[in-house]
């Protein structure tokens, strides 16, 4: 997994932070989690390919996690995209979209296809052989998902020494990578472990904004390789996150904490704060696995 921030602020735009929107790579597939205005722009000045992405995610209908996607679905447009676009979102979603683009005259050159999320219970909304993908409900002023991302157990890699000296034809090896083990002419059985390493260890990524503090989740994100939670505000604004139903930086540590997380990322600042070394000591003197979100900041899993 790969994990590339492209924005981290909240509300508004501001000259150091664009608003919240995250490019996520997972064994060469590309999904887009909420976006922001500026998006585009920031997946251009990142180098990351656009036309890659096939499925976006919009957690909430709050303008500053979804105003720059009626621009990047135009710019698909222009670009001559003919694979399909499949947006995960509320369902007012596709009304607005839709009305954006009868209004501008835009006729699609390719299909988009809008999923529903459900705000009410942990659902499963994608999976191929490789992924497993997961909304579930948060707290929030409006209806709120978070996002899960878990790759499935990988298969076993080869020990070609072995498989080279039991003289195991090719044909095989899929089996074998699978856990098979091997059966000769004669009947001798080869027991997989002599044949294999065990695999690469599965990761898996949850992404939390906006919410206010919500231990709930805590059973849906729990031992997950790296967690992105929402920390708006410091510890004496407390009253702000409360009132707005957003998260203080001890929040968020909180819920990693909880949830025995591998990391933490902090992220989704208000406009307010422009040094957020206090947000990062909060959160570190009760989750130390804990960095800042920035604007490009990459992250490999």
């Amino acid at each position: 997994m790969k994990l590339t921030i492209l924005g981290c602020g909240s509300a508004s735009p501001t000259s150091k932070r664009n608003p919240t929107s995250q490019h996520l790579a997972i064994q060469e597939r590309c999904f887009l989690i909420d976006c922001g205005e500026g998006t585009q722009v920031q997946l251009r000045k990142h180098r990351l390919r656009i036309q890659k992405i096939n499925h976006i995610f919009i957690s909430h209908l709050h303008g500053d996690h979804f105003f720059g996607l009626i621009g990047l679905i135009s710019t698909y447009h222009l670009l001559g995209r003919t694979t399909d676009l499949y947006i995960y979102g509320p369902s007012d979603l596709k009304q607005i979209i839709h009305t954006s683009l009868n209004a501008t005259k835009t006729y699609l050159r390719y299909n988009l296809h809008f999923i529903t999320l459900n705000f009410d219970n942990e659902t499963l909304i994608y999976e191929d052989k490789r992924l497993l993908v997961y909304s579930f409900p948060m707290k929030h002023s409006i209806q709120s998902c978070g996002f899960l991302f878990k790759e499935k157990p990988k298969l076993r890699k080869i020990n070609r020494k072995a498989v080279d000296s039991f003289n195991i034809p090719v044909y095989q090896l899929n089996n074998i990578k699978e856990g098979a083990d091997y059966i000769d002419d004669s009947g001798l059985i080869i027991a997989n472990k002599t044949l294999t390493f065990d695999p690469d260890p599965s990761q898996s990524y949850a992404y939390c904004s906006d919410t206010a503090y919500y231990p709930n989740i805590c059973k849906t994100i729990r031992g997950v390789s790296c967690l992105y939670h929402e920390s708006t505000f410091i510890n004496s604004d407390e009253n702000l996150a409360k009132k707005t139903k957003h998260s203080t930086s001890e929040q968020a540590a909180l819920i990693a904490k909880e949830a025995e997380v591998g990391q933490l990322i902090l992220g989704h600042y208000s406009a307010r704060y422009t040094n957020l070394e206090t947000l990062l000591n909060e959160a570190r003197l009760v989750f130390n696995k804990t960095i800042l979100g920035e604007d490009g900041l990459t992250i490999t899993l």
